[in-house]
C-alpha cells in the first residue's frame, strides 16, 4: 500500500550570487510505497524526485535522503562544467591519449574524450582535468556553488572517490535545478553542452539524461527527465555490498520514473 506523510523541511535553493530564491522551503511528501523497487533486492537507500520550480520533494526514506556521502562519479557533471568554462579542455570531442596503464574496465583502456568518459565513467580521464583545474579555482566552484559540504579535502584527483567531500540526496537535486535554471557560474552554452553528454535516451514524449556514481559501498544516480513543457529532477543512492548490486541504482530509478509516468 502506499504510504504517504507530510514533513516540511528547510532546503535552502541559493543562487550563486547567494541571494535566496522565493523558495526558500519545500514541502517533503515521504513515499512509502516506492520501498518495494528496494526492498525486492534487500537495498537500503533512498529516492528523491521533484519537479522543476516546485515546492513539493517526493521521498522515499527522508532520513537517509539527507545524509551526506561521497558524490563519487556524478561529481563529473559539475568537473566538466568547470573544465569547459576554464578552458583546461577545448571542447567535449578534445581527446586525451590513455597513458596505457590497464584499469580494471576495459572501456577505460583507450583513448578518451569528455563524451566517451562520461558515458563509461572514465576516472582517469576526470583525475586529469581535476590537475588541469588546480586547487584553487575547483575550491572555489565547490564554495561558490555550495555543493555539498564544499570539501576538497587533499587530494586534488581523488577527493570526490575517497577524500573529504560529501552530497546528500537532497543537495543533488538542489545542484540539478540550479544546473536547469540556470543558477551557476557557468555560460549557457556549457551549460547545455554538459547536459547533452549525459543523455541517455529520448523519445517523442519525454528526454531522459542521467550519471551514475560507486564509491566507499554507496552507489549514485542521478539525473533529470525533461516531458514537454516539464522537468523532474531525480536522485538515487542505495548501499553497494556486492559489486552485483550497481546494476540496481539505475533499474530502481527507472522503475519508479515510470510508476510516475514520466519515461512513457
Amino acid at each position: 500500500m502506499k504510504v504517504i506523510s507530510f514533513l516540511f523541511i528547510s532546503v535552502l535553493f541559493l543562487s550563486c550570487s547567494d541571494k535566496p530564491t522565493n523558495k526558500s522551503k519545500s514541502i517533503l511528501i515521504t513515499n512509502g510505497g516506492w520501498g518495494k523497487y528496494f526492498n525486492l533486492n534487500d537495498l537500503v537507500g533512498t529516492f528523491v524526485l521533484k519537479k522543476l520550480n516546485s515546492d513539493t520533494l517526493k521521498v522515499y526514506n527522508p532520513v537517509r535522503a539527507k545524509q551526506q556521502y561521497l558524490p563519487a562519479s556524478t561529481f563529473k557533471i559539475l568537473n566538466s562544467l568547470i573544465s569547459l568554462e576554464e578552458n583546461v579542455i577545448e571542447n567535449v570531442d578534445t581527446i586525451f591519449k590513455w597513458d596505457g596503464k590497464k584499469r580494471f574496465y576495459d572501456k577505460w583502456n583507450q583513448d578518451q574524450n569528455m563524451r566517451t568518459a562520461m558515458k563509461y565513467s572514465c576516472v582517469w580521464f576526470y583525475q586529469e582535468l581535476a590537475r588541469r583545474i588546480g586547487r584553487e579555482k575547483m575550491q572555489y566552484y565547490l564554495g561558490t556553488i555550495k555543493y555539498g559540504n564544499s570539501k576538497l579535502g587533499e587530494s586534488i584527483d581523488t577527493f570526490w572517490l575517497d577524500g573529504d567531500l560529501r552530497i546528500s540526496a537532497i543537495e543533488q537535486i538542489i545542484f540539478l535545478e540550479k544546473l536547469l535554471t540556470k543558477q551557476l557560474p557557468f555560460s549557457n552554452s556549457n551549460i547545455e553542452t554538459v547536459k547533452s553528454i549525459l543523455l541517455i535516451n529520448s523519445s517523442d514524449t519525454y528526454s531522459y539524461y542521467a550519471k551514475t556514481g560507486w564509491a566507499a559501498k554507496i552507489g549514485w544516480y542521478v539525473g533529470f527527465v525533461i516531458k514537454g513543457n516539464e522537468s523532474w529532477l531525480f536522485a538515487l543512492n542505495i548501499d553497494i555490498l556486492k559489486k552485483n548490486d550497481t546494476r540496481f541504482r539505475k533499474s530502481i530509478a527507472e522503475n519508479i520514473l515510470r510508476n510516475e509516468g514520466l519515461l512513457k
